[in-house]
């Protein structure tokens, strides 16, 4: 499976670091979290990626040239020109990904030991084309799903804003864990062009296609603030 690695943002929560570099090569424990991830997926097999860069890119190359691209087959999708986010990164990145096969994405700056064979399997058992990793956290905005963990509304917590494609039946809320598993056949189905988020289009397309959701119990922590960094560093060593 190959995995499309988020790592284009400006990550301005966490200046002043991003000032000067990426986001995706702040440490954690003296090890960039470009480098965490795609050694994190490598143990579950994955040895193909695809890594969407703008903010500091030629810094993620240069950083990926010098580790010998941690002995992976590794594609860069530059935006060096526009920042397209989420969604239209994705479909930036589409000549690299729509070859019929399911792939994984995943933001470069979340740090997790999500099982990533249990979510493909769930994946490929729910047979969408889209599966969020979800878990029971806190989030100002959560997804809400039905008891069949089929994804049916949005929620601001802060708000109390809400987006459903039906009525609230008592819908479980669940934080978006920043890991998907799709398939290629989403390119059809996605009508947004230029710069969007992907969670817009999930969000319309919960009207008429079943996306699951997958529930984790596992750590994950948004690598996004300074405080972040030293909440993620007493669990990556």
């Amino acid at each position: 499976m190959k995995a499309l690695l988020f790592a284009a943002g400006k990550g301005t929560r966490l200046k002043p670091f991003t000032d000067h570099h990426p986001k995706a090569l702040a440490k954690v424990n003296e090890i960039p979290l470009l480098e965490r991830n795609i050694l994190y997926l490598k143990r579950f097999g994955i040895t193909d990626f695809v890594i969407n860069v703008h903010h500091f890119g030629d810094q993620i190359i240069d950083f990926l040239k010098k580790n010998d691209n941690f002995n992976c087959k590794i594609e860069i999708s530059n935006e060096s020109e526009e920042l397209l986010e989420t969604g239209g990164g994705l479909i930036f990145a589409k000549k690299f990904l729509n070859h019929g096969e399911d792939f994984l994405i995943m933001n470069a700056d979340i740090l997790t030991d999500i099982n990533i064979n249990h979510l493909v399997d769930y994946h490929k058992e729910s047979k969408d084309f889209a599966t969020l990793a979800v878990s029971d956290r806190i989030s100002s905005r959560k997804l809400l799903f039905n008891d069949d963990l089929v994804l049916r509304g949005w929620l601001n917590v802060q708000t109390g804003e809400q987006r459903l494609a039906e009525f609230n039946k008592g819908f479980k809320a669940y934080a978006f864990s920043g890991v998907h598993c799709i398939n290629p056949v989403i390119f059809d189905k996605i009508k947004r062009t230029g710069k969007f988020s992907i969670m817009e289009e999930y969000l319309d397309l919960m009207h008429t296609e079943k996306i699951h959701g997958f529930l984790h119990h596992s750590i994950l922590i948004d690598v996004g603030r300074p405080e972040s960094v030293i909440e993620a560093e007493k669990y990556f060593k």
